[in-house]
């Protein structure tokens, strides 16, 4: 929480003593001269309204709180951070540099993991033949609904109705079953960075767009077994990036029947549990078996000079990861970013910059922490608490402010954006300092956000219990299961909740399924889920 000061100069006609405050400031020639601010006991700034001088954004165009709406706090916090703007398409939107820039620093994260285990990067068309993707049946079902379609080329109707990718499965059969020939060429491990289109009903950025961007991997592989150990190797990778470089502690499960993805043998997830207590579907990666192999006519001369159908996998994340990274560490001054996809890492402050030598050292401290961390210079002539507020909102880890006592003391202030907790340093210290700093704003991120999941998680044996615990609190749910979808639907339709995973680390709450009272021998998590 920051503390506000503030005081003004003002004219009116009206006299103030006589007349009181309320018919003083209603006067028509009412104007306020001059503005002073400080926050949190820094340093008084002045803006001269009467000279055309503005007040800073964030003076005027406050964050609704957590407390007061989750949803509306979100919003404000990806259009005031700039990471999005609307398009003038409706459900489409736009990723500011400042959003792609946190988005590209993803993808050079988990890209370099996805090369170093062989996989390689390509690009298929964005357009797919209709008889190309209604050659698996459940693939087609599943995505039709969300399906956008291109019907004209040019000033000509189109044969065939070419739909705008919404994944890229087909495609990438197609291409195998033309060139793959032998047991040799396997595996094949691809994946692609691009959009995909889906034509949702109800959109928010980052979470749920008509367009949004992801990477997208698929495999094949000689063997059942090499291809589920694929699948499972890459929905440990994403566990890992989340947990290490977003700082999200993530739930490993399996999806039921219902929730898996279309064509699937087998989904399995990563759940993320979001401040509100809402779950955020995180990462998946599938095994198709041979199906789609089959379907689309791939096929490769095995060992045994017999022709084979290889087994598939494909597994994803998408920009719903930079709206996990908001839920998960955001407060109700703007973002807090882990220190791994921060586009800055550092911001230098330099404070009454006018004074000898204090530009010249921010710049020489700047160059000298770009050896090390991502840093960013802020010499711009915004007053020292505008900038505070402006790079609070933007989620940069560090903030060092350089003043010119700091410079007689060979010293600057480095403050956590996390806590605020501010700390004095020697200038010659900051090569340890900084990255130690960087990596302990890391760890506690995770900590924090592993407290809320770990509060806001609870086991029940009855329905009553579950619809209690449902009632009182959001967060998930955990109960036996017995595997019906009749009884997946009743959580629903009574309580509101959907299943989120059947968790690899299994528990026994008790041995039957509240719901129904059969048997039981699964555990599986339930949620409201975004």
């Amino acid at each position: 929480m920051h503390h506000l000061s503030i005081d003004l100069e003002t004219y009116s006609s009206v006299p103030l003593a006589k007349a009181g405050a309320q018919k003083y400031i209603k006067s028509p020639d009412f104007e306020i001269l001059l503005f002073a601010y400080s926050v949190d006991g820094a340093p008084v700034e002045i803006i001269d309204l009467a000279r055309g001088e503005r007040l800073p954004p964030w003076l005027v165009q406050a964050i609704t709180s957590q407390e007061e709406n989750f949803a509306q706090w979100y919003t404000d916090i990806c259009l005031k951070a700039e990471l999005v703007e609307y398009s003038s398409m409706k459900g489409f939107i736009i990723l500011r540099p400042y959003g792609q820039a946190i988005w590209e620093n993803i993808q050079k994260n988990l890209d370099a993991r996805f090369k170093a285990t062989g996989h390689e990067n390509v690009a298929m068309p964005v357009l797919i033949p209709e008889s190309l993707l209604r050659k698996e049946g459940e693939l087609v079902e599943g995505f039709a609904p969300e399906a956008a379609w291109v019907t004209m080329g040019g000033s000509e109707e189109l044969e065939e109705r070419l739909a705008v990718r919404p994944t890229s499965e087909t495609m990438f059969c197609d291409h195998w079953s033309r060139v793959l020939h032998s047991y040799r060429e396997l595996p094949m491990k691809y994946n692609q960075w691009c959009s995909v289109i889906r034509w949702e009903k109800t959109t928010r950025p980052f979470l749920r767009s008509r367009e949004f961007w992801w990477q997208e991997g698929h495999t094949i592989h000689e063997t059942a077994a090499e291809a589920e150990a694929e699948t499972m190797a890459q929905l440990n990778c994403y566990a890992s990036f989340c947990e290490d470089d977003l700082a999200i502690p993530v739930v490993k499960g399996r999806k039921t029947d219902k929730e898996k993805f279309a064509g699937a043998e087998a989904t399995y997830t990563i759940e993320a549990m979001m401040k509100d207590g809402k779950a955020l579907q995180s990462g998946t990666s599938h095994y198709f078996g041979d199906k789609f192999s089959r379907a689309y006519g791939v096929t490769f001369t095995g060992r045994d000079n017999q022709l084979h159908y290889p087994f598939q996998t494909s597994w994803g994340v998408s920009t719903r990861l930079v709206g996990a990274i908001i839920m998960t560490h955001g407060d109700d001054d703007g973002l807090i970013l882990p220190p791994a996809i921060a586009p800055w890492q550092v911001v230098v402050v330099p404070i009454a910059p006018h004074k000898p030598g204090v530009a010249e050292k921010a710049a020489e401290v700047a160059a000298s922490i770009g050896r090390y961390a991502r840093v960013k210079l802020d010499d711009s002539d915004n007053a020292p608490g505008w900038k505070f507020s402006q790079w609070e909102m933007k989620g940069v880890p560090l903030r060092l402010e350089l003043g010119p006592k700091d410079l007689e003391k060979n010293q600057c202030v480095l403050v956590r954006r996390d806590t605020r907790e501010k700390t004095f340093v020697s200038l010659d210290e900051l090569p340890t300092v900084i990255p130690a700093l960087l990596d302990s704003l890391t760890r506690d991120l995770y900590q924090r956000a592993l407290e809320n999941r770990e509060k806001r998680t609870w086991a029940a044996r009855t329905m009553d219990e579950v619809k209690a615990l449902a009632a009182a609190d959001t967060g998930y749910i955990k109960t036996m299961w017995c595997g019906d979808l009749d009884c997946e639907l009743k959580m629903k339709e009574e309580v509101g909740l959907s299943s989120r995973c059947m968790p690899f680390e299994q528990e026994q709450i008790g041995e039957v399924c509240p719901i129904c009272g059969k048997p039981a021998k699964t555990m599986i998590y339930w949620g409201i889920a975004y």
